[in-house]
């Protein structure tokens, strides 16, 4: 659209707004688009009826009793799928009657197609309607509306995406406190719909090319409308057929209203929770609304940080009993953060490589990246991701750049058809700089990607490997998968005891857990039996075991627990001892000397297998844990030993570590100088107050 279309836009979205001058003092400013929205929605469904509103009624009138489903009849006679009215009202009737107005809204409202009637609802726009009414504002706010001619002829489908775009903007810049519950800005957006279609020229450039576009967490609708703007710029022949999901009711209302205000198929667009397991047997269970569906791209800003408690036992009973069948197989993770569920659901809904493959950009914060030890649900999902060769970039934006964070945040790229040059590696971006200060902070907001830092950050992706000069070489790297692995192995070394009773040997024995159920009396005599022999040692374990079984005799006390307590309080750590064995003489491991070491996976590319146990077990990895050992802790402790049936895979993407420049410290001279000057100009203070 040119540089009038949008002023056009502008203009008409700034008249509509100035309705906020009456809802001003009633209203909160952040609740302006809660009558805003769904009456620009309300008077665009009025416009377009209006040519064909008499005829409608006559066709009803003659179709009730004789036909039992009469909608696809009506529904044909506009453009707009899903759009019909049966009542006698429309907006220019309702204001010819004023005193009646509000139960004649409502009625106009019920008369409205089933699609249509849902959006508004969907609005709470009845509560609206009361509240207006109450506040004496019903038929003035209604008047203005009816003053705005939105007929197609007037204001193309096009025009009317682009016009309820701007609406919704200043509505979620009004309620920063929840926008970034609803509302990502629009170029990081841009940025992520240029990536996702970075590499994909027949969609951009064949005429009558077709493919499929998929939110699970679709909000208002901005990362749906964004892609199909963008293609719709690159190839007018192309079409995008967008999907989306989406659980708060009035985000999913201004998002399905935006489809059908544009001539999209508003019935893609679902509500419910995309990640509750489907339940066909539960028409109102609201759970993934597209349990069948598979797209071309994927796009999703899912909420950072978000529990996922409410679903906990649908997500948890799909994992356990479907496995990688299902969503979930490769692992759950922790309960207050959902972002890689989010993740998950949406490679599910990739097609097969066989089948053309998908590609898919999601946002997160930095949790997902490094979060969780080596065999925890993030670290498996990251290793499930990257060694199916499936994640081709991590971006990293500037912070301050969402409405109610101002956290740095991070978008993936994952793909299951990715080019040849970058086939078994994953490419970082750090594009933390490549931000333009904003004149008003808007909520937490307060900076945002410029056109040509998009344009920058594009080409940077594009060239991959073959970066144009240093400058450029220093904010990307590409690394070859396993090198985001490791093995985490656990250390062992040498129980190494003495035994001897020492002047804490008495207090040790009151504290021991496995005297607990003695009374006070008989933890009390052993103590002073310690206390009374301090200096005593015993040449063996064998020996300090006799020690004890003599004592329990002496205060009439039996068990293994009870000697077993004894003797660990006789027992000092002692490294010049000889090493504790069993009865094969291994030496037993001392817990609290006890270490673990993450040794970087060896370079040998792997698929995937949920369990590892046989790799684990090669050579390759065998060697890679032995050099580790013999170069980083036997130099150091040399009576170590690694416990493999403890040795886990792990994988995380330190991509803040990648790219961390060492900045030396300033010379200590210049430190010195400049301490000096603050101590003269401190003096020079001093003097003038005591002057």
């Amino acid at each position: 659209m040119g540089v009038a279309g949008t002023e056009t836009i502008k203009n008409h979205a700034a008249f509509i707004w100035s309705v906020a001058d009456l809802l001003r003092g009633d209203y909160k400013q952040s609740d302006y688009g809660k009558v805003i929205l769904p009456l620009t929605v309300l008077r665009r469904f009025d416009c377009v009826l209006a040519p064909v509103k008499a005829d409608m009624l006559d066709k009803h009138e003659s179709l009730k009793g004789r036909v039992e489903n009469f909608a696809p009849l009506l529904d044909a006679m506009t453009d707009t799928d899903g759009l019909w009215n049966v009542s006698r009202f429309d907006i220019a009737k309702l204001l010819d009657d004023p005193d009646n107005i509000r139960d004649n809204l409502l009625a106009y409202v019920a008369g409205f197609s089933d699609e249509a009637r849902e959006i508004l609802e969907r609005f709470d726009f009845a509560t609206q309607v009361t509240r207006l009414h109450k506040s004496g504002l019903l038929y003035l706010v209604l008047g203005k509306f009816a003053e705005f001619d939105l007929h197609p002829d007037r204001v193309s489908n096009l025009e009317m995406g682009y016009l309820y775009e701007e609406l919704i903007r200043r509505f979620s810049e009004l309620s920063n406190e929840t926008a970034g519950e609803h509302f990502t800005p629009r170029e990081v957006i841009r940025l992520m719909v240029h990536l996702l279609f970075i590499e994909d020229d027949d969609i951009l450039s064949k005429p009558g090319a077709k493919a499929t576009l998929y939110d699970p967490a679709c909000g208002t609708g901005g990362m749906l409308s964004v892609a199909e703007d963008f293609v719709r710029q690159h190839n007018p022949q192309a079409t995008l057929t967008v999907y989306g999901q989406e659980l708060n009711s009035e985000s999913y209302a201004i998002c399905r209203s935006d489809m059908m205000l544009k001539g999209q198929s508003a019935q893609n667009i679902k509500v419910g929770n995309s990640l509750k397991t489907y339940s066909p047997d539960d028409p109102g269970d609201q759970g993934d609304q597209h349990p069948t569906e598979r797209f071309d791209y994927l796009l999703a800003n899912p909420p950072f940080g978000v529990e996922w408690k409410k679903v906990a036992d649908s997500v948890k009973a799909e994992h356990q009993t479907q496995g990688f069948a299902g969503r979930f197989g490769a692992g759950l993770p922790r309960i207050n953060d959902g972002s890689f569920l989010f993740l998950q659901h949406m490679i599910s809904k990739m097609r097969p490589p066989e089948q053309g493959g998908s590609r898919l950009a999601i946002v997160f914060n930095g949790s997902p990246l490094f979060t969780g030890a080596a065999g925890s649900g993030e670290s498996e999902i990251r290793r499930w991701i990257i060694e199916n060769d499936w994640l081709e970039a991590v971006v990293a934006l500037p912070d301050q750049l969402f409405y109610n964070t101002g956290i740095s945040t991070y978008f993936w790229i994952v793909s299951n058809r990715k080019s040849p040059a970058r086939k078994g590696k994953v490419q970082l971006i750090d594009a933390r700089q490549s931000f333009t200060k904003i004149r008003k902070s808007l909520g937490e907001k307060r900076k945002e990607v410029a056109d040509d830092q998009i344009a920058e950050i594009v080409r940077l992706y594009g060239n991959f490997d073959q970066q144009d000069d240093d400058a450029d070489e220093a904010r990307v790297k590409s690394f070859p998968n396993e090198s985001f692995g490791f093995l985490r192995i656990t250390v062992e070394r040498p129980l190494r005891l003495r035994y001897e009773i020492i002047d804490d040997t008495a207090d040790a024995l009151r504290a021991h857990k496995k005297l607990a159920k003695l009374t006070d009396d008989q933890r009390d005599a052993l103590a002073e039996r310690a206390g009374g022999r301090v200096g005593t040692t015993f040449a063996t374990d064998a020996d300090a075991r006799a020690e004890a079984k003599r004592w329990m005799a002496d205060f009439d006390l039996k068990g293994k627990p009870i000697e077993s307590a004894v003797v660990d309080a006789l027992a000092v750590r002692d490294p010049d001892a000889a090493p504790i064995t069993d009865k094969q003489g291994t030496p037993e491991p001392d817990a609290d000397l006890r270490d673990n070491e993450n040794v970087p996976l060896p370079p040998d590319p792997v698929r995937y297998e949920p369990d590892p146990t046989e790799r684990l077990a090669t050579d390759t990895y065998a060697k890679a844990v032995e050099q580790y050992v013999e170069q980083e802790v036997h130099p150091y402790v040399p009576d170590a030993w690694v416990d493999h049936t403890k040795t886990k895979i792990g994988y995380e993407i330190p991509l803040t570590r990648h790219f961390y420049v060492y900045t030396p410290p300033r010379p200590q001279e210049e430190i010195d100088a400049e301490i000096k000057q603050l101590e003269r100009e401190i003096e020079e203070l001093l003097r003038e107050v005591t002057e």
